[in-house]
């Protein structure tokens, strides 16, 4: 399923709930010209020109809107742009999965990965707006260096804040800056409802374990702290099948044996398949599905028997946007549903 055709299950808390503080500043009409009017059709963005005061993780920032030339780096933002149609001048393509038309769009500047990321190829994008974050949160300094006209708007999930909210939070801003309010609100009530849904359906006894999947290993995602799904425990009162001390938030999962996780006998399993997002053109990629069926000691687990798996979008690792999360949500509501 390509980012253009996720569903949509309906409207967003209110965005002074979520800390948003929004200012509308000085729309003027000389900035409104024929230049800044062209920039506002280029960036996705509407017609009136001015600034916009957003809260971010670094403090109130102040948005030229709609903004002239947008470089776009945060890849739980990739989704969301590319639905609004923004026109990006520069974005880090190369983690972009194959389901975000901007992956091939050659008109957009590649900025490469974080592990060996071109910073210096933002200084041709001329950027008004850079939205920042995640794999490439390290290269804030670089870019105020690189781009210093530019805002550099940073909305990566806060640990102190429930995860949920925080990714409302980050397209209610986005929908400030770019015209997309009421897309943005719906954005945040798909997810509202989604949860709910889930929680509904789920007997709050069922021991829920969840995995991820990579080079053929299967690793522990720890409830609370492990890295996508760690944090729905919280969120939707699932009752863990296993927690182990120590546990950390590793992008390939905690090395826990299959064996003690086959001891702990989920009734239902959470899967991310790391490698379909990075490498499913490998001749040597195995599908999450084809890893856990070719493991021994989980052929007897209640999940594997009962057939009691969910598997997150095969885009995941690299898309962890608002859209896939209510996705996901959706599909475990509906296997729940299935079994009540």
């Amino acid at each position: 399923m390509t980012s253009l055709t996720r569903r949509h299950l309906g409207a967003l808390s209110a965005v002074g709930a979520l800390g948003l503080t929004l200012t509308a500043c000085g729309a003027s009409t000389d900035a409104a010209d024929a230049d800044g009017g062209a920039a506002a059709s280029d960036a996705g963005g509407g017609s009136a020109a001015g600034t916009v005061e957003v809260e971010d993780n670094n403090g109130a920032q102040r948005v030229e809107v709609p903004p002239a030339s947008v470089v776009a780096t945060d890849n739980r933002t990739f989704e969301t742009l590319a639905d609004w149609e923004v026109t990006l001048t520069a974005a880090a393509r190369t983690l972009m999965p194959s389901t975000n038309p901007y992956k091939e769009d050659e008109s957009i500047v590649d900025l490469g990965s974080h592990r060996e990321p071109d910073l210096e190829a933002v200084v041709a994008a001329e950027p008004t707006l850079i939205i920042n974050g995640q794999r490439f949160t390290q290269y804030h300094d670089d870019f105020v260096k690189y781009a210093p006209e530019a805002t550099v708007l940073e909305l990566d999930p806060r640990d102190d804040q429930p995860f949920a909210d925080e990714l409302k939070r980050q397209v209610a801003a986005l929908g400030e800056i770019f015209d997309k309010q009421s897309e943005a609100e719906t954005l945040g009530t798909d997810l509202d409802a989604s949860m709910e849904r889930v929680t509904e359906a789920y007997n709050g006894e069922d021991t829920v374990m969840a995995v991820t999947t990579s080079g053929g290993e299967i690793g522990y995602i720890a409830p609370g702290v492990g890295r996508t799904l760690g944090w729905t425990f919280d969120a939707l009162g699932l009752v863990p099948a296993l927690e182990v001390e120590g546990s950390s938030d590793d992008h390939e999962g905690d090395d826990i044996s299959v064996e003690a996780i086959a001891d702990s006998d989920p009734t239902w399993i959470l899967v991310m398949d790391r490698d379909a997002a990075i490498s499913a053109d490998d001749p040597e990629f195995t599908p999450a599905n084809e890893v856990l069926e070719a493991s021994e000691a989980l052929q007897s687990v209640t999940a594997v028997t009962e057939g009691n798996i969910v598997y997150m979008p095969a885009d995941t690792y690299t898309n962890e946007s608002i859209q896939t999360y209510t996705e996901f949500f959706t599909t475990f509501a509906e296997a729940l549903e299935a079994k009540a």
